[in-house]
């Protein structure tokens, strides 16, 4: 049997990790196009790229026809998800979570296809429907389709205890939660499928039997792997920080810049994941020298979240910047306040400031290393006072070794 079209694409990018049942899914999106769902928490003002590969799924399933529905969890995350948590989560306040669900919303509207009827992402918001529940119905029409001993194997639920970690009972209703905002989406949006992180996968299979027990309806799941990046760190996550999908907190050079230095090993994946370039062209040019094949891969992420002009402009910066004569003019760049200077500043304080470096002694280490240039010179004394005659023309250029340089401005 021939593979459906999406499935097909959806395995050939790496996004395939498990399937409730993918010969009836198969068989199902080659009949009709459908609704399918993904659910984002709130827990943040931003989603970072630890979410991107959801945000690709969506993009897949318009691209193939298909409706994409975008729950945000309003309502679950007033309570916290307990998947790959070895801790509760902070609960945040009602203003907090609203004011992220409209960054959110921001961010997925920027990535998704608003134009074509067929295709306009569904975006909901569960709290709509968990805000009003009646708990003694809620216990007799949905929760007795739960039973205990299986929610105790769960994953989630299992890590937590085999660790002796407190699992609390608001967090231990978060599958049940979960599985009803499938059963909601089915009776309302007549969505039929639910895709998620493989962490995700005991509380979509929660959410098809739900529907199955309760409306005699068939509704399937599909998970994605967790992405790691070769070095083994979690993909989203990198030694300065969070890699924003929020342009207010994460400047276009900034985020070109994370997917120009991925390790070898992960560009070829990564194209397939995280672009729309075709995999025949992949295929193509995966021989290619391996620093343009990661400009392209920067490239293109960057022009899907802020444009082509700020991708190539990027490119353009880097180019510069890592050329040993270059002033750094166009470098992203921080100000500081004139007055400072007159307080001897050294070059430690200076790179603390610049926040590249959190900690004193590993600037003394690096200073020893050579690895500290201003204007593009090597910094060799610690002590080293920063004075207004390395200004030219109002900034410096700081490097630590041959990825990180930024300008430095007086305010």
């Amino acid at each position: 049997m021939l593979m459906n079209k999406f499935l097909k694409e959806f395995k050939d990018r790496g996004f395939f990790y498990q399937c409730t049942d993918e010969s009836e899914l198969s068989t199902l999106l080659d009949k009709k196009k459908i609704n399918a769902y993904i659910g984002f928490d709130c827990t943040a003002e931003s989603l970072h790229v630890g979410s991107l590969l959801q945000i690709m799924c969506l993009r897949l399933l318009q691209k193939h026809g298909h409706r994409p529905i975008v729950l945000i969890g309003g309502g679950t995350t007033r309570i916290g998800d307990p998947s790959g948590k070895d801790k509760t989560r902070k609960i945040l306040n009602e203003k907090e979570i609203e004011k992220n669900i409209k960054n959110i919303e921001k961010i997925l509207k920027n990535y998704l296809n608003n134009d074509d009827p067929n295709t306009r992402p569904i975006f909901v918001n569960n709290y709509s429907w968990l805000k009003n529940l009646n708990y003694i119905s809620f216990l007799r029409d949905i929760g007795k389709h739960f039973t205990i001993n299986k929610m105790l194997t769960y994953e989630s639920v299992k890590t937590r205890l085999d660790r002796e970690q407190s699992l609390s009972y608001m967090e231990f209703n978060y599958m049940i939660l979960q599985a009803y905002d499938f059963l909601e989406l089915n009776k309302k949006k007549n969505c039929s499928l639910q895709i998620g992180g493989s962490d995700q996968w005991g509380n979509i299979i929660n959410g098809t039997e739900l529907i199955k027990r309760y409306s005699n309806k068939q509704a399937y799941g599909l998970t994605t792997p967790l992405i790691t990046l070769a070095s083994g760190a979690k993909m989203g996550k990198t030694e300065t920080g969070a890699v924003w999908l929020d342009k207010k907190l994460l400047s276009s050079y900034d985020f070109w810049q994370f997917w120009r230095n991925v390790d070898d090993k992960d560009v070829i994946k990564f194209l397939k994941m995280f672009t729309d370039l075709n995999i025949e062209e992949i295929n193509k040019i995966k021989d290619r020298n391996i620093n343009q094949l990661k400009i392209k891969l920067a490239n293109e992420t960057t022009s899907m979240l802020h444009g082509r002009k700020a991708a190539l402009s990027s490119e353009k910066i880097a180019k510069e910047t890592f050329s040993d004569n270059s002033s750094g003019s166009n470098l992203p760049s921080v100000k500081i306040d004139g007055k400072i200077l007159n307080k001897n500043l050294n070059i430690v304080d200076l790179v603390i400031i610049s926040k590249f470096e959190t900690s004193k002694s590993e600037i003394r280490r690096l200073i020893k290393g050579h690895a500290i240039k201003i204007n593009n010179l090597s910094i060799t004394d610690e002590k080293m006072i920063i004075k207004r005659k390395l200004f030219k023309e109002n900034f410096l250029k700081l490097s630590i070794g041959k990825k990180r340089h930024l300008k430095i401005e007086i305010n």
